[in-house]
């Protein structure tokens, strides 16, 4: 009995105790703690680094489409010989990839 007339007694402070308990617990884990916050941020950066990568590849495919496209000679030629393994026989084609 003297537990429970404790507890009436206290049940302020305690309510406060469970709460900030529950604020805290939320406040670093949970969906929207700073571990999620972290893990979020590392996700963005990955995507950002894959996106610089993905526009650098895209300006470099656009460039090789304007060479097709205004019919660059050496660029042709260039695509010739490694598509089609073309080489006079006095030429020696080292391939290097």
């Amino acid at each position: 009995m003297r537990l429970i007339e404790s507890l009436k007694r206290k049940k302020f402070i305690l309510f406060n105790i469970f709460l900030s308990l529950y604020i805290s617990i939320n406040l670093i884990g949970g969906e929207r703690g700073l571990i999620s916050y972290f893990d979020k941020k590392r996700i963005h950066e990955e995507l950002e680094i894959k996106d610089k990568a993905l526009t650098s590849e895209l300006e470099d495919l656009e460039h090789k489409i304007s060479l097709v496209k205004n019919n660059d000679l050496d660029y042709l030629d260039m695509l010739y010989r490694e598509k089609f393994r073309y080489g006079t026989k006095d030429e020696i084609i080292i391939k290097l990839k």
